[in-house]
């Protein structure tokens, strides 16, 4: 900039090679000369980093809203938002770098401004930016004015003074904590492109970019290539087998994907050429020690964080310190307002506050979770008084407790519901399945702080729920921590309940001999106290069990013994459940006839207490007994009624079983092409719900419906398919049949060496399980193959 002091006999002002700014005033007149092009070097934009990686997309989108011809005649503002230590400002510089590189995006250069926006030590005012980007250009400090509103009206002349000679400018406002230190810096002009970066969502009509942190593979790059850089591709900690899925431990585990820790990670691996990934893992994984081991130097994970908890207000900072407290992946608002004792609606928008300020994220409608790291952070904030903590975790795990025990009388038909809480079993099922992880984490945690009647009351209130939804390996879980925290207090009778739910988990997961050990202990406990109605609750768990064994008279005695007990205490809902059991029983026996009797008197006596679930139960079984006495379209009727109750019910997978067996019902009636698509779906719901032994089974009924139509290379890999699913299982018997089936379809095709060698271990695996009737069936084959 110039000036000049015209003789006063010949005023006159004249602007030559610049901008006029303002008026002429006491015969002066002002020149501004702006720069050919302001240099990223003279303007503080940092040095891009060498190892940048995982960010494609989101430098494409930046890119895309920064070139030219991407406006759309509104400021070209693009805000990207993140937790700390997320990586905004290396992308907003990478992608600045970029930008300045494409010939004709930015002929006037670029400007950078870091507002320091969380340290309140050297944080800087829309005011002091301004004044450093005025004097970047050229302004002298006399002729910029005080205010904040004077300087920022001065900064958009200069900024349209650019755009008036085809100088586009880029704007780079880093690290802003709030909008007043960003709207007087942006320009009114369209052309002039603007990138903001901040931990806060902010209010400054921008296009959002929410940056997350790197998934695994690009968290494992960026470490890798770091050492690479540092140390050379002939690292050999890049190349040890034992020691790469220690480097996916820190990125993945131990950093949770966040690059800062990323880099302090890889620059302490760089350091020290004899630091094994694996020490190094080993001394993070102390997650009090985590924090303070992720640092180097002026870098470091946790002063990152406490930068945006010195931001929050007191209510704010008491949520953020109170939100570890909840065990499990995430929390619902509701849960988080009974954690803090403070009302729903306040704490809604306190968890809105911290997740604008990305201390959470919000993976679905109306929950919330923090990263791993600043869960830790958060955890270790001192309490400002010593039972804040131990208090709140109480008001909490008794939220979950009671909504539980709630939400379970929607699922056990012989008990009052409770409609207070969930209206509708649809309510509550969603509720429990929203709720899953949380649950079973507050179970497996509240003894550790001596809240064992919570580890307690959730385990049973929720068996109905975890046998329904299939979550056998958390059921087994929970009931172990149940039983032992009886046995610890003395408790026989709770150690006998518990045992009798440990017996039907371990059941479910064909942990077959544990299960009837489980449900023998819970028989002798219950009878030694006299309790009749729990000790008929055995014998009927354990007559289940011994059937899976093929022990089947044990069975009929047990189920007998279950129907008598519960008959003469009145107790029809139990007494119909034995009723199908020993119907079950009776069948495998072939006494077909008693066990038709069985099932029909079950499924009248759950009829008439309303319990449709075990109604659909036995109209299954009853199809299945039906079959065998050739009753098929009684059979087809039993297996429709059960498909549309489990469907009414949402019951996903007593409708995978009610296909698989109107499949088999189907298929006797030659009605080919319906079996197959019964058991097709019936298998794809297997395989949906991850129950591999059932779906084995479901491929085994196809290949036998596929075979009659003469499909048999298909039935030849459903067979081989099924063989393959039951032996991983251990179950020898149905392994046989498989084994028996894929013989019979290999002779078929004229594989008679195959089909020889498949009857041969299908005899095997019938004499193993005392099955003699269908080995002797297997020897027929093998004897007329060889005539």
């Amino acid at each position: 900039m110039s000036t000049s002091t015209p003789d006063p006999a010949e005023v006159s002002n004249r602007i030559t090679s610049g901008v006029f700014f303002s008026a002429v005033v006491m015969g002066r007149d002002i020149q501004v000369t702006l720069p050919a092009e302001i240099r990223p070097a003279l303007t503080g934009l940092p040095r891009p980093a060498t190892v940048f990686t995982g960010r494609d997309t989101q430098v494409d989108a930046l890119l895309a809203g920064l070139s030219p011809d991407g406006g759309d005649g509104s400021v070209l503002v693009s805000a990207v938002a993140g937790m700390a230590g997320v990586g905004k400002t290396e992308l907003v510089v990478q992608t600045a770098h970029r930008a300045l590189r494409r010939p004709g995006w930015f002929p006037g250069g670029v400007l950078f401004v870091d507002m320091f926006g969380y340290d309140p030590e050297r944080r800087l005012s829309a005011a002091d930016a301004l004044l450093g980007w005025l004097q970047a250009i050229g302004i002298p400090g006399e002729h910029i004015p005080a205010g904040v509103q004077d300087r920022a009206r001065l900064w958009r002349s200069v900024l349209d003074a650019y755009t008036s000679q085809d100088r586009r400018l880029l704007l780079i406002i880093d690290n802003a904590a709030t909008e007043d230190q960003v709207t007087p810096l942006l320009p009114g002009d369209p052309a002039i492109a603007v990138l903001v970066t901040s931990r806060h969502t902010l209010d400054i009509d921008a296009r959002l970019h929410d940056l997350d942190i790197l998934d695994t593979d690009a968290a494992v790059a960026l470490i890798r290539e770091v050492i690479t850089h540092r140390r050379s591709t002939e690292d050999p900690r890049l190349h040890a087998p034992d020691q790469q899925e220690a480097m996916t431990d820190l990125a993945d585990e131990l950093c949770a994907g966040l690059p800062l820790a990323l880099r302090v990670v890889a620059a302490l691996l760089a350091d020290r050429r004899h630091l094994q990934p694996a020490a190094l893992a080993g001394r993070l994984r102390d997650d009090q020690a985590r924090l303070d081991g992720l640092s180097r130097q002026q870098v470091a994970v946790r002063a990152a964080f406490d930068l945006s908890y010195q931001h929050l207000t007191d209510d704010q900072a008491l949520l953020y310190r109170l939100l570890p407290v909840n065990p499990g992946p995430d929390i619902a608002t509701k849960a988080a307002a009974a954690l803090t004792d403070l009302p729903v609606d306040r704490v809604a928008v306190l968890l809105e506050d911290l997740h604008r300020a990305h201390l959470v994220d919000e993976p679905a409608a109306d929950r919330w979770r923090m990263h791993d790291l600043i869960r830790l952070h958060a955890a270790g904030q001192p309490a400002t008084s010593p039972d804040e903590t131990p208090i709140a975790r109480h008001r909490l795990f008794t939220h979950y407790l009671h909504n539980t025990e709630a939400a379970n009388t929607h699922l056990t038909p012989t008990d009052p519901t409770d409609t207070t809480r969930f209206p509708s079993r649809q309510d509550a099922l969603r509720w429990l399945d929203a709720e899953h992880d949380n649950l079973v984490a507050v179970c497996v945690s509240a003894p550790v702080h001596d809240l064992p009647h919570i580890a307690i009351g959730l385990a049973f209130a929720l068996a109905h729920f975890l046998n329904f939804r299939r979550h056998f390996t958390d059921w087994i879980t929970i009931t172990t921590a149940a039983r032992d925290i009886y046995r610890q207090l003395g408790d026989r009778h709770g150690e006998a309940q518990a045992s009798s739910n440990l017996g039907l988990a371990l059941a479910e997961v064909r942990r077959f001999d544990e299960a009837i050990t489980a449900h023998t202990t819970a028989r002798d406990i219950h009878h030694q106290l006299g309790d009749h109605h729990r000790e008929g609750m055995a014998w009927n768990n354990l007559g289940l069990t011994l059937a899976e064994v093929r022990r089947f008279d044990e069975a009929i005695t047990a189920h007998t013994t279950a129907r008598d007990i519960h008959h003469q205490l009145g107790d029809h809902h139990r007494e119909g459940g034995a009723w199908g059991n020993l119907g079950l029983a009776l069948a495998e026996v072939r006494r077909f006839d008693e066990a038709i009797t069985a099932h029909t008197t079950a499924r009248d006596i759950h009829h008439q207490l309303g319990d449709h679930h075990r109604e659909g139960r036995a109209w299954n079984n009853l199809g299945l007994t039906l079959a065998e006495v050739r009753r098929f379209d009684e059979a087809i009727t039993a297996h429709t009624n059960d498909l549309e109750i489990c469907r009414q019910l949402g019951d996903r997978h007593g409708e995978g079983m009610a296909w698989n067996n109107l499949g088999l019902a189907l298929r006797q009636v030659r009605r080919f092409d319906e079996a197959i698509t019964a058991h097709t779906t019936a298998r794809d719901i297997y395989r949906q719900l991850g129950d591999r032994h059932r779906e084995g089974r479901a491929w085994g009924n196809l290949g036998l419906a596929l075979a009659e139509v003469r499909r048999f290379d298909e039935a030849i890999t459903a067979h081989t398919t099924a063989r393959d699913i039951l032996g991983q299982f251990g179950d020898r018997h149905r392994e046989g049949m498989a084994w028996n089936n894929l013989g019979n379809a290999l002779q078929q095709v004229r594989r008679f060496d195959e089909a020889r060698s498949c009857w041969e271990q299908a005899g095997d695996a019938f004499t193993e399980t005392g099955d003699a009737e269908s080995a002797a069936l297997v020897r027929t084959l093998l004897d007329k193959l060889e005539s």
